[in-house]
């Protein structure tokens, strides 16, 4: 149980490019966020849905994103917002094949950090991270500034322990945990790398 910390499943995009609502999208016999709930459940005292609008069908406690902002970096926000704890874990709901191995040892990276942020292919994944309380002040500022409201931003704008590729290798052999369904095709593949 990684106690000093909430976990955070960001569920309100739009899904355009998978024409469908990804939090309910059936991979077997459970749902994306049911995928992300399983996994996250055992690991954190309290898991947290960010969404658009309230949703009936999760029960589990929902935080929604400022009417004036949309994408990640408002579901960051509101999340940030609501947790009790000193971090949260940010996950985004297309990401179903996230192992508590690969979380536990970011959970481990958190010294002399305000995130801790996997390098998977040379780029940053800011929806399988640790975000600390201390985020907030600068998380509000880059969604509320002139910039380009984006997590890339605040990345920019933090003092982030990037975990790379060798050391995620420790925890997940296949990377499988980075594989984020945007698209069918996604789906497709996954099921052809036997994730599904």
């Amino acid at each position: 149980m990684i106690s000093d910390c909430t976990a955070l499943i960001l569920a309100g995009g739009n899904s355009r490019r998978m024409g469908q609502d990804k939090a309910n999208l059936l991979l077997g016999e459970h749902t994306l966020l049911q995928s992300a709930v399983a996994t996250l459940q055992p690991l954190f005292a309290e898991v947290i849905v960010s969404v658009r609008q309230p949703r009936d069908e999760i029960d589990l406690p929902q935080v929604c994103d400022d009417p004036l902002h949309i994408g990640p970096l408002a579901g960051l926000v509101a999340g940030l917002e609501r947790a009790n704890t000193p971090w949260i874990f940010a996950l985004a709901c297309d990401m179903p094949f996230i192992t508590s191995a690969v979380i536990e040892y970011l959970a481990q990276q958190r010294a002399d950090c305000q995130a801790v942020v996997p390098m998977v292919s040379g780029y940053p994944q800011p929806l399988a991270a640790f975000y600390a309380a201390s985020c907030l002040p600068v998380a509000r500022d880059c969604l509320n500034g002139s910039g380009k409201h984006s997590l890339r931003e605040l990345l920019e704008r933090l003092q982030v322990c990037y975990v790379n590729e060798a050391e995620l290798l420790k925890a997940d052999p296949t990377l499988a945990s980075f594989f984020d369904l945007d698209t069918p095709h996604d789906v497709a593949t996954a099921k052809n790398k036997g994730h599904i």
